[in-house]
């Protein structure tokens, strides 16, 4: 097998700390060059927040998935799913390869939790067919993840090819695992961590992870290693664990 493709997700908590204590953006920054992964797939990331703005002297003068990828990761999309007076938060991703094209999914449910679903399609290199990659942060509660799931199921199977590579990453927040048999039995994907049989890493709370609310899961890859990144420093980043993977194209 060839070409490796090193890819993270990560739910960053709007840049800040668990329970909003510190603001964290640069050390995530920071952090997410030391890891360099070549995609990365974000969730709540802060297009713009003028409170923080203003009480913040070092709060980034860009959207915060715009200072993260700053010269590393060239290619950035960001989906806005909830809007407010002063400002809107979304899902992001970034990438070293070429965004063939973009569409942000709204699969609201309820109108006080609005949710999306970020499809990108990138040009690797490392596959015959463009890439095709979905950031998702779905519901809290259990009748409204499965809806989202049905949409980006029925979404999938409008627009991405059969035969095309396929990676799903992000914020399920399915502690029950619920997710994994319409994923597997109706996409053909694959738990990078459990694969077909096994089960979907622990992830959150960051420090000491006990529920299994972060996935990756992968069409057209075979699966070279994974990593939860779990305690001190991501620990104050966010209260969220990242996870990562190398995939192959055969």
């Amino acid at each position: 097998m060839t070409n490796a493709l090193h890819i993270a997700t990560y739910n960053i908590h709007k840049g800040f700390s668990q329970f909003n204590r510190r603001m964290m953006v640069h050390e995530l920054r920071e952090r997410l060059r030391q890891l360099a992964p070549d995609i990365v797939f974000l969730q709540e990331v802060q297009g713009l927040h003028l409170g923080h703005a203003e009480r913040h002297s070092d709060w980034p003068e860009v959207s915060q998935h715009e200072f993260l990828a700053d010269e590393v990761w060239e290619n950035t999309a960001y989906g806005r799913n909830v809007i407010y007076d002063h400002g809107h938060h979304g899902n992001a991703i970034l990438s070293r390869f070429p965004i063939l094209a973009t569409h942000n999914q709204d699969v609201t449910h309820l109108r006080f939790e609005r949710r999306g679903l970020l499809h990108c399609k990138i040009e690797t290199g490392h596959c015959e067919h463009p890439l095709h990659c979905v950031c998702v942060h779905l519901s809290l509660f259990g009748r409204s993840r499965r809806k989202q799931m049905e949409a980006l199921a029925e979404h999938l199977e409008a627009t991405v090819p059969h035969h095309a590579p396929l990676i799903i990453a992000g914020d399920f927040n399915d502690w029950r695992n619920r997710a994994d048999k319409l994923l597997i039995d109706r996409l053909g994907l694959i738990e990078v961590f459990g694969g077909i049989a096994g089960r979907p890493p622990r992830s959150f709370p960051s420090a000491l992870p006990m529920f299994r609310l972060d996935r990756i899961y992968v069409r057209g890859f075979s699966i070279d290693r994974t990593q939860v990144h779990f305690g001190e420093p991501w620990s104050r980043i966010s209260d969220h664990a990242a996870l990562s993977a190398f995939l192959y194209s055969p």
